[in-house]
């Protein structure tokens, strides 16, 4: 048996002279273990996940070299003391290959390549993952035998390695028939949990991690567990093992037939993400060794909505919640795949940025997006389905998508003064008019009533996306005149009044334009449909650019000179009153000018409402002010009193 070697937290010093301008740094292992073992990861959890993947890289190496018949097992043990032991068949270790592997930290060999089998990354090396074990040990105790044969001939004698959290650890040879050392080659790792962490290595939490990370290894991974009240008084209890790892990939599983594969990938859905899906897109990159599917939510969500995604590499669980890995605008599938070429980040919980997931994140996007485009292609009661619960997917991708543009214009909803219908639709049913669009919500809603009523087609471009998406469509089919509604175009169809009685109310029209000035409102006087409408507001954006042309004319004396004469007093807000409505024809009537100012911001705020938009506190302030005029006048009067001057005349000469 060799002595044992011991290291401690200092680094050795080499000799240096008087002139040297250069010293070695002084490495504090201690430090070193904590920041790798305790700062790396997110959560002492992925500790199996790094013990599991040492084992299955040394399996895969043990096949190298003995052929696809060697074993490949891995036994996780839990003892009763609360420690834990996990086995492995893999090819094992001499004594300087563990020197090399675990007595330094972060340097990488050509054996550690060879049993990462391509994890060459820095997280790969199989010494930084037996160092996660300290998230919950204090020491970790490792014991292999090495399926090569050792340098001299026959076969390499088995060895031992104890590290601590401290940074020293021990390394010693043991005698071939040691009852410590695995009987055939493979490796042994113990931990024995620290205080406060025993929680990690109770047995029920060693399966459900074991089950979470490694359901999917194509290597059988067993837990071993204990009979309760199986055993006589006295006696241990008898062990089973219970298998945790699956057979096959569930989307590469065979089934009898495709209902068959339906029902079972949408059950694996549901025991793995939580949700029954709409659908399943089958997702299959040979290049980037990468196969999954996407599931589509069966709800709706918000674009701003972060999509996580369960990803598996080489079969290992990378993470339950990995994001990026799609385009945006396919916020509504959450995927399962598994990849073999993805480079994982130093903790091995999300995925790096390189080429290599860019061009996997474009390649999965165009499968998405071919089977969005095949499913609405065609009426069905999927595509319906779908529509209706993730119709802002299609309009975010029909946002730089030209194809998908054409299908968002033929089969998305959008609300018109017609009522909910696709655009196609809408420009069709007016084959010689123009079609108009709202940019807010609100105008749509102040301007709707009227529009319909004259048979106006607008649509509502205020919901998201909607805005950008209509002014593209604009572009793409100019025959269908789709443009920005304005003001100018819905005073078009309102009926001006007479001459006659248009001089009759010009002194109340000017004493309602000056009461609303202070809003930035001008105040007409039309006649339209319905007559049940006292009054609409229109935002004119002529009159926004007015307006800032007059800040910069005072603010700018340069542009003042020059914007003076091409800009007006504009208002950017018109009220329309409704000649038709009896209400206004009152208000147009009364000799008080009080009320005529109160019933005139009255109006203006009621129009406000009716948008939808919410009261600013000047207005609701306007709205308290002007009602508490109009009832005090309303009860001076007393009841029956009429505002108009002519009916109180005919009733007192009656």
């Amino acid at each position: 048996m060799s002595p044992a070697h011991e290291r401690t937290g200092d680094a050795t010093d080499s000799p240096s002279t008087a002139g040297d301008a250069t010293a070695a740094f002084q490495v504090d292992l201690r430090g070193v273990v904590d920041l790798l073992a305790r700062h790396l990861y997110s959560s002492p959890r992925v500790y199996l996940r790094e013990l599991l993947q040492n084992g299955v890289d040394a399996i895969t190496a043990r096949v190298a070299v003995e052929g696809p018949r060697a074993p490949g097992r891995i036994l996780l043990r839990p003892l009763a003391d609360g420690g834990l032991e996990v086995h492995d068949s893999g090819v094992g270790l001499t004594r300087d290959e563990a020197q090399e592997l675990l007595a330094t930290i972060g340097r990488s060999s050509k054996r550690d390549v060879e049993l990462g089998t391509g994890r060459e990354e820095f997280l790969g090396q199989f010494g930084i993952g037996l160092l996660s074990g300290f998230m919950v040990a204090d020491e970790i105790e490792l014991v292999s035998r090495s399926a090569r044969p050792a340098p001299a001939g026959g076969p390499a004698r088995p060895v031992r390695w104890r590290g601590r959290a401290d940074g020293r650890y021990e390394l010693v040879e043991l005698s071939q028939n040691d009852p410590e050392a695995p009987a055939e080659p493979g490796s042994l790792v113990r931990l024995r949990p620290r205080r406060d962490t025993e929680h990690w290595l109770a047995p029920e939490t060693v399966v459900a991690l074991a089950q979470d990370f490694g359901s999917l290894l194509p290597v059988e991974l067993l837990v071993e567990t204990r009979l309760e009240g199986a055993g006589s008084s006295g006696t241990e209890a008898p062990v089973a093992l219970r298998r945790l790892s699956g057979e096959e990939l569930p989307w590469r599983a065979a089934h009898p037939t495709p209902a068959a594969r339906d029902a079972a990938l949408a059950g694996y859905a549901e025991r793995t993400l939580g949700f029954a899906p709409l659908a399943r897109i089958d997702l299959d990159l040979p290049l980037a060794g990468l196969s999954g599917v996407a599931y589509v939510l069966p709800a709706a969500v918000a674009p701003t909505t972060t999509a996580r995604h369960r990803v598996y590499l080489k079969r290992m669980l990378l993470g339950s919640a990995v994001d990026d890995l799609l385009p945006p605008w396919a916020f509504f599938v959450r995927c399962v795949l598994d990849a073999s070429v993805l480079r994982p980040t130093a903790s091995r919980e999300g995925l790096y940025e390189d080429e290599v997931l860019l061009a996997t994140r474009d390649a999965l996007g165009a499968q998405v997006r071919r089977w969005l485009l095949q499913t609405l292609a065609e009426d069905s009661v999927l595509a319906r389905r779908f529509l209706e619960t993730h119709h802002l997917a299609v309009r975010a991708l029909a946002l730089t998508d030209d194809e998908m543009l054409d299908v968002a214009a033929r089969v998305l909803p959008f609300e018109t003064t017609a009522g909910t219908g696709t655009l196609a639709d809408l420009a069709e049913a007016h084959p010689e008019g123009r079609l108009l669009y709202t940019s807010s919500v609100e105008e749509f809603r102040r301007i709707a009533p009227v529009a319909a009523a004259q048979g106006l087609p607008v649509v509502n471009g205020g919901y998201v996306y909607d805005a950008d998406l209509l002014e593209r469509v604009a572009a793409r089919f100019p025959r269908w005149r789709l443009s920005p509604v304005s003001a100018t175009d819905v005073a078009h169809v309102l009926a001006e009044v007479e001459p006659l009685r248009e001089l009759e109310v010009a002194d109340a029209l000017a004493s309602l334009d000056t009461a609303l000035a202070d809003q930035d409102c001008d105040v007409v006087l039309r006649r339209y449909e319905p007559d049940a409408l006292p009054a609409m507001l229109l935002h004119d954006r002529d009159g926004d650019h007015a307006r800032e042309a007059a800040r910069v004319a005072e603010t700018d004396d340069l542009w003042g000179e020059i914007l003076a004469g091409i800009s007006g007093p504009a208002r950017p807000r018109r009220l329309v009153l409704n000649d038709a409505n009896a209400t206004v024809r009152d208000l147009l009537a009364t000799p008080d000018a009080d009320v005529r100012a109160a019933g005139a911001r009255s109006l203006y705020v009621t129009a406000v409402l009716a948008s939808g938009k919410a009261l600013q506190p000047a207005e609701a302030a306007l709205m308290n002010d002007s009602l508490s005029l109009l009832l005090a006048r309303a009860l001076a009067a007393g009841p029956g009193a009429s505002s108009r001057p002519d009916q109180n005349a005919d009733e007192e000469n009656r």
